[in-house]
């Protein structure tokens, strides 16, 4: 026998969520649309037990009927229809946002954090070149965060500023980023007074880094250039203030290489000493170990280490 419509004894405060489940939802709107229990059943991978407790447990909780028996079929009754129409689009809704989001993750998606200096002047002018080999792989970039830990599950990767030792936490892989070269203006290559070695050098005003005031230092000392103490004419911040510092003729320089290049490959700027020195400090893919990585992370991770040191000769 066919539910009756039932009284519903039950009181709903303000506050209480008065949809039905999704199951209920979908297993209501499947066998409306198909007109069988039985066929509901085998299209939504359930018993056709469960479709009928299921549409049993969705009349209780409206004190409704909504279906009728008319010969094998089951047909929607009036209220039935009108309930129907009102909430296949928003069943429709939800599938349809849940596929797009699955999608989008499960197919080529990929979700970066980018310390910003690499990210300006080394990673975004390499960009197009993977967007060209892999054309299915959307990327995102989360916001910067100095202090994150490296643990956001959102975040499938990082690239970060570090040296050799990472904790125990974090599964870190060297990029780029340990060349120090110096930099001067292309006019100071040329002349009477023109920059030939290391202690041509040592006379300029020389532009420190703010974060790394120990740049200079460690280059002077890895082409075994020895030196007075070590005063800067001016500090900046950020390498793109010092490389424009140096174009104005404030000084020289000394910076990371993969920092500069565009730099370097428009003329705006030259190498000042052809002698680089290798640092500890560098830019590492940094992942948490254990985690299951998605596909275009290992795209783009052997895209990033197959990209050379530096592009300029």
């Amino acid at each position: 026998m066919w539910h009756q419509p039932i009284t519903n004894a039950h009181h709903s405060s303000a506050m209480r969520i008065r949809s039905p489940s999704l199951s209920e939802l979908h297993a209501f709107a499947t066998a409306a649309r198909l007109g069988s229990f039985s066929q509901a059943a085998d299209e939504l991978h359930v018993t056709q037990g469960a479709i009928s407790r299921s549409i049993a447990r969705l009349e209780e909780h409206l004190a409704l009927a909504l279906f009728v028996r008319e010969g094998r079929r089951s047909v929607l009754t009036a209220t039935g229809q009108s309930y129907l129409d009102a909430i296949a689009p928003a069943i429709a809704s939800i599938e349809a946002a849940t596929v797009a989001l699955q999608t989008r993750r499960t197919a080529r998606a990929l979700r970066l954090s980018v310390a910003p200096t690499l990210f300006s002047h080394w990673l975004i002018p390499r960009l197009p070149d993977f967007h060209a080999r892999h054309p299915d792989t959307t990327l995102s970039f989360a916001p910067y965060r100095r202090d994150d830990p490296l643990q956001a599950p959102e975040i499938d990767a990082w690239l970060r500023v570090g040296a050799r030792e990472w904790p125990r936490h974090i599964q870190a892989e060297y990029v780029v980023g340990r060349e120090l070269v110096p930099i001067c203006r292309p006019a100071d290559l040329h002349g009477p007074h023109a920059i030939r070695t290391a202690h041509d050098l040592i006379a300029r005003p020389l532009l420190f880094h703010t974060n790394y005031p120990d740049n200079w230092a460690r280059w002077f000392a890895g082409v075994g250039c020895a030196h007075a103490p070590l005063a800067p004419a001016a500090d900046f911040e950020l390498v793109g203030l010092l490389v424009q510092a140096v174009i104005a003729g404030l000084g020289v320089a000394v910076v990371q290489r993969c920092l500069v290049e565009p730099d370097l490959a428009a003329g705006r700027i030259a190498i000042a000493v052809p002698q680089a020195v290798e640092i500890d400090r560098g830019y590492y893919l940094c992942q948490p170990p254990g985690r299951v990585a998605p596909a275009a992370l290992h795209d783009f991770r052997q895209w990033l280490l197959s990209q050379p040191q530096h592009a300029t000769p």
